[in-house]
C-alpha cells in the first residue's frame, strides 16, 4: 500500500513546508465467535470465540507479526480483546479498550436466531435487509446512532495515537458504518460498504481528523478456506 506522493519544494528563502503527521488505523473485525456458529445475532451478548475462531487469530498473529503497529486498540467485548490479544501476541504493547467501538446495541434482537428475525420483528427485520440506514431494533440503538458512536470513538483513537499505527478491533456492523463515514458517503449509502469476514483487515489513513481515504479495505486474504467464516456462513453476516 502506499500513500499519495506530496512533492514539498523550497521557498525563496529555503524553508519547508510542514506537512501534518499522517495516522494509519488497520480496523480488523473480530474472529469467528460462538454467537457466529450459532447463528444468532450478536450485539452485545459478550460471546467467546469458536474453535475455528482460534484458528483464525493464529493466522491473524501471524500476519500482524512484522507490522509496524504502535498502539492496540479493542472494542471492550470479549471476541474483540481475543482478536487484538492476538495481534498484540509478537508486538506485546498495552491494550487498550474504547466502549464506543463497541457493536450495536440491538435491543431484544440480540440472543434471537436469524431465522426467527422475521416472525418476531417483521419490519424491524425488514429495515436491516432494505434499509439499513432506517433500522433500529426494539429496545436497541439505532444505525444512525452507531454511525456518530463509531467515528466518535475513532476520532479520540486517532488523536491520542496522532501520527501513529493503530490496530482497532471491533465488529461487523460497527466497522461498516466506520468505513462508510470513512469513504465520505452518508448513512443512507451503507449498503455500498460490503460486509468483512472474521479478522479482515481494512486500512484508514487521517491526516489530523480529516480521513485520507481507505486504502484496503476487508482483506482476509490469511484466511485459508476453511478457516473463513463467509466461506461456510447462510445467515446474514455480523
Amino acid at each position: 500500500m502506499s500513500g499519495e506522493e506530496t512533492n514539498i519544494g523550497l521557498t525563496s528563502s529555503h524553508t519547508f513546508s510542514a506537512l501534518p503527521e499522517k495516522t494509519k488505523i488497520l480496523l480488523i473485525r473480530h474472529c469467528e465467535a460462538t454467537g457466529n456458529t450459532d447463528g444468532v445475532f450478536q450485539g452485545r451478548i459478550d460471546t467467546d470465540i469458536s474453535p475455528n475462531g482460534a484458528k483464525q487469530l493464529d493466522l491473524l498473529a501471524l500476519r500482524c507479526r512484522n507490522m509496524k503497529i504502535d498502539a492496540v486498540v479493542s472494542s471492550p467485548l470479549l471476541r474483540a480483546v481475543r482478536t487484538a490479544e492476538a495481534v498484540n501476541q509478537y508486538h506485546r504493547l498495552p491494550l487498550e479498550t474504547e466502549p464506543l467501538l463497541a457493536e450495536i446495541d440491538a435491543g431484544e434482537f440480540e440472543g434471537v436466531k436469524w431465522e426467527e428475525l422475521p416472525l418476531r420483528f417483521p419490519e424491524a427485520t425488514r429495515q436491516w435487509y432494505e434499509e439499513p440506514w432506517n433500522f433500529q431494533a426494539p429496545g436497541g440503538e439505532s444505525m444512525r446512532q452507531v454511525y456518530d458512536r463509531v467515528w466518535k470513538g475513532i476520532l479520540q483513537v486517532v488523536e491520542k495515537h496522532r501520527g501513529h499505527t493503530i490496530c482497532v478491533t471491533s465488529h461487523g456492523c460497527a466497522i461498516r458504518n466506520l468505513l462508510c463515514r470513512a469513504k465520505g458517503l452518508p448513512i443512507e449509502r451503507i449498503g455500498e460498504i460490503p460486509w468483512m469476514d472474521n479478522t479482515a483487515i481494512s486500512i484508514l489513513e487521517f491526516s489530523g481528523e480529516t480521513c485520507l481515504g481507505v486504502p484496503v479495505l476487508g482483506d482476509a486474504s490469511h484466511l485459508s478456506p476453511e478457516t473463513s467464516h463467509f466461506s461456510s456462513q447462510s445467515w446474514w453476516k455480523q
